[in-house]
């Protein structure tokens, strides 16, 4: 699970050319602007990451210029997000930072300092996360079911054991899109559609993910795909097109792109070659397939194999790319899928808002 606020320690310290007043740290795999003289390698620090919501709070009031961000709510009138302090990605004298430190006296009394303690709850940091998009309202039946995994990727800057332990293993790489998280699956005869949180009322068309399901004939295609392969399945995409994140792509239609197929019955994501295989017959689109690479890289050099165009769009910083092994695996790092995506640090400075 990931930990928004957490103890970590200095791993280094270095100078910003051209910059007298600061200087950057290393922070697990993140690098982060600090004021010059500030930390020393092995210090330990509370470590806020990019895409906190640091709550109004006396001792976060410096950050109200520069990352107020307003409470969000619902058609009726209820709070969904607090107000607070975004955390996310800025350049500072050419160098980009990501992420937020603070002395460990920020915490209350009798908190954990150990390295690597969640600290998240205690300081109040929620997740910061976009307004929904016109459309993406509609009745909702419940939340996200257990049986079906969440699609949130672990960032690779918190993975340096990972990487290390998976050096020399080969794995595919696909586009990262920016759009909203779907999933559509049948399930003991009955169809159903997911947000990244919440299960959809399926019939409720004022949703963009309901109307996209039926100009797809989703359902359809599910149906007749379990009865070929004998068991129960779901798709987990991208919905893209007008409408969503600023329709980046330039589509004319929304639409998806699928990057995970999970067979339902056993809850088994299924291996790579297997899921082409069974969106070729279900005539459904992957997400962008960028080739394969041999996993021998630090978190610095991932960083940079993730700037570039999009394939959809090639007008247009992609978000990130995602690297997942040919054959599905279960990391206890992750504490579940060996799957990480790394963001595109330009994409995040140009769209990241």
């Amino acid at each position: 699970m990931r930990k928004l606020a957490s103890i970590q320690s200095v791993n280094a310290v270095e100078p910003i050319p051209n910059a007298d007043a600061i200087e950057k740290i290393r922070v697990l795999g993140w690098w982060v602007v600090v004021k010059k003289g500030e930390h020393q390698p092995g210090d330990k620090i509370v470590y806020c990451e990019i895409d906190s919501l640091l709550p109004e709070r006396p001792e976060f009031e410096f950050l109200r210029a520069s990352s107020f961000k307003p409470a969000q709510t619902d058609a009726t009138g209820a709070v969904t997000l607090p107000a607070g302090f975004r955390i996310k990605t800025v350049r500072l004298r050419g160098q980009v930072s990501q992420g937020i430190c603070f002395p460990l006296s920020i915490l209350p009394p009798g908190a954990p300092t150990e390295e690597g303690a969640d600290v998240t709850d205690l300081l109040g940091v929620l997740k910061w996360e976009p307004p929904l998009p016109v459309g993406m309202g509609g009745k909702v039946k419940g939340q996200f079911p257990g049986f079906l995994p969440k699609t949130d990727e672990t960032r690779v800057q918190v993975l340096e054991t990972v990487l290390e332990r998976h050096r020399g293993k080969t794995f595919y790489v696909t586009e990262k899109l920016d759009g909203t998280s779907f999933t559509a699956f049948i399930r003991e005869e009955a169809f159903g559609i997911c947000s990244r949180n919440l299960w959809m009322d399926e019939a409720d068309e004022s949703n963009v993910l309901v109307r996209v399901a039926k100009g797809m004939r989703l359902e359809e295609k599910l149906r007749a795909a379990r009865e070929r392969l004998g068991h129960d399945l779901a798709i987990q995409a991208e919905v893209i097109g007008p409408g969503i994140q600023k329709n980046k792509y330039a589509l004319p239609v929304v639409t998806l792109r699928v990057f995970s197929v999970l067979n339902v019955d056993n809850y088994r994501l299924v291996d790579h070659g297997e899921k082409l295989e069974v969106l070729s017959e279900l005539g459904l689109e992957p997400v962008p397939q960028l080739g394969t690479i041999v996993l021998d890289h630090t978190v610095d050099q991932l960083v940079a194999f993730s700037e570039g165009v999009s394939a959809l769009n090639p007008k247009v910083q992609r978000e990130g790319v995602v690297l997942r092994p040919l054959a599905e695996e279960y990391d206890e790092d992750i504490g579940g899928r060996l799957s990480f995506k790394v963001i595109n640090p330009k994409f995040l400075l140009k769209f990241d808002e």
